[in-house]
């Protein structure tokens, strides 16, 4: 009996997984770990629309931009859509991959080579390749790769043990703003940062040199620019941004205050020997998530990425805690297929406040795939283009009503994977349009063979002759007015008789 009054104590004081209803929600915590023992806190979590657009406006940019690396890959700088197809899952591409390539067309071509039976390629508009232009000279900058390199070597002092694994490295790498090729192109360049050991699939990087000028964070170098004489183990609040209509309870504003009013514990310092329970840790821990964002191009990244992180550093679910205790600091937005974790005080009206190079070079690819050529022709099977465009709109509604969390009882949302490999059953839409046209064609046909019969009746006779084809007759008024229920019976059996008649005379 002890066991089970144990095992139903833990059950009661469980944290609940945190979920997002359609704008706010209220959410109860009895006996968390970092808020005052035994006492109710709620926290109201209020969506953000401004940082929302910013996810939602770059939700295919990923995927484009794979897509158009690798035809640019190409020597004849285009690939046949079944190529494009066999690599839909490595290309993150969210749908089908003619759908998506016709979604696009400021950015994709579809050209139909020679010949009978062959699948249409696809190639880069001239505006597109314009951008990759840029695009390249960004990455080949001197500038640019001093910001990468200072990037990677923040990185690698934030690591216990001074080493990440490549691996990892390729999951931020679009987070990180590496080139395609950085292990060729990047690396070689600083040896006195970091050295590459082992292979590509199994390697990883190693710091070379600690950097006394580099170890400090964003928090610190903002109050040390501010000339409050801050010294290390000084308290540092966090900036803070609450959303509109956020509130908070009494008790968690007073626990919200002493928690700002604890020191501060740098971020590049090894602080695993805090218990996870103590608010202490908890502050260090958001101060390791806090500069972990900031070393971001867009200062936000996926939810799994940053767990992913956290878990290589021993700190996942401490991750978790700092995302479901500071929603005004770091903004869960599930705007896209994943959730998003975004720097709030990195934004201001959902636009980035610091100036990015590549950041620039990414707006402007947003900015050509929402325009749409003047005179452009919809392609044969247009029909599945606005199926496209019609599940677009439900997926933008549906996302309104993801609820949120950052628990392992809510993993990310999944989407159901079409038929990729049988690419021909993609270009049978002109085929089932024909068919769809066809069918409406047959309807109008025969609705106008029954609207004809009016015109081989005399006198209206065709019109009581459709009342009754249609089991309908007509209200028609009796001329005092009144509406016998008599009167209408004995105006129905005339009209069957008439229509017999006229039967009979065609026999």
């Amino acid at each position: 009996m002890a066991r089970k009054k144990t095992f139903a104590r833990r059950v009661i004081c469980a944290v609940p997984p945190m979920k997002f209803p359609k704008h706010v929600v209220h959410r109860c915590y009895c006996g968390c770990k970092t808020f005052m023992s035994c006492a109710a806190a709620t926290i109201k979590f209020v969506r953000d629309r401004g940082l929302d657009h910013a996810v939602e406006r770059e939700k295919n940019l990923r995927p484009l931009l794979n897509v158009k690396n690798l035809i640019k890959s190409e020597p004849s700088k285009s690939l046949p859509i079944s190529i494009i197809s066999q690599h839909k899952h490595s290309l993150k591409i969210p749908s089908r991959p003619i759908e998506f390539i016709r979604k696009y067309p400021s950015v994709f071509q579809e050209v139909l080579p020679g010949g009978i039976g062959f699948l249409p390629h696809i190639r880069l508009t001239p505006e597109v390749l314009d951008i990759d232009a840029e695009e390249h000279l960004v990455y080949q900058s001197d500038s640019y790769k001093q910001l990468v390199a200072d990037r990677l070597l923040k990185l690698l002092m934030l690591s216990r043990i001074n080493k990440i694994p490549i691996s990892i490295l390729d999951i931020l790498k679009w987070d990180l703003g590496l080139p395609q090729n950085y292990l060729e192109t990047l690396l070689p360049d600083f040896p006195d940062y970091f050295r590459f050991v082992g292979s590509e699939a199994s390697g990883h990087l190693e710091l070379v040199c600690w950097s006394d000028e580099l170890d400090v964070s964003v928090l610190e170098k903002k109050t040390l620019e501010g000339g409050s004489g801050y010294s290390e183990g000084m308290p540092i609040a966090f900036p803070v941004k609450f959303s509109k209509g956020f509130e908070m309870d009494k008790k968690v504003k007073k626990w919200w205050d002493d928690w700002q009013k604890l020191p501060y514990l740098s971020p590049y310092e090894n602080a695993l020997h805090l218990s996870p329970k103590t608010n202490e840790s908890d502050k260090w821990a958001a101060a390791v998530l806090h500069e972990i964002l900031n070393l971001f191009v867009a200062k936000k990244a996926g939810r799994d990425e940053i767990l992913c992180l956290g878990e290589y550093l021993s700190i996942r679910s401490r991750f978790k805690t700092v995302l479901l205790h500071h929603p005004h600091i770091f903004y869960l937005s599930s705007k896209t297929e994943t959730y998003t974790v975004v720097l709030k005080e990195a934004y201001k009206r959902g636009v980035l406040i610091e100036s990015n190079p590549l950041m620039n070079i990414r707006n402007r690819y947003i900015h050509l795939m929402h325009t749409v050529k003047e005179g452009l022709s919809a392609p044969s099977g247009s029909s599945q283009g606005k199926k496209a465009a019609s599940s677009a709109g439900a997926d933008d509604d549906d996302s309104e009503e993801e609820n949120n969390g950052v628990s392992d009882a809510l993993p990310g949302s999944e989407i159901e994977d079409g038929d990729s490999n049988d690419e021909e059953d993609m270009y049978e839409g002109s085929q089932i349009g024909a068919r769809e046209t066809f069918t409406i064609s047959r309807r109008r046909t025969t609705k106008r063979k029954i609207v004809d019969l009016k015109a081989h009746l005399p006198d209206g006779e065709g019109e009581r002759a459709m009342g009754k084809y249609h089991s309908v007759t007509r209200g028609n008024v009796p001329p005092n007015g009144s509406r016998n229920s008599h009167w209408k019976s004995q105006q129905r059996s005339n009209y069957i008789r008439e229509a017999r008649g006229q039967r009979r005379n065609r026999i």
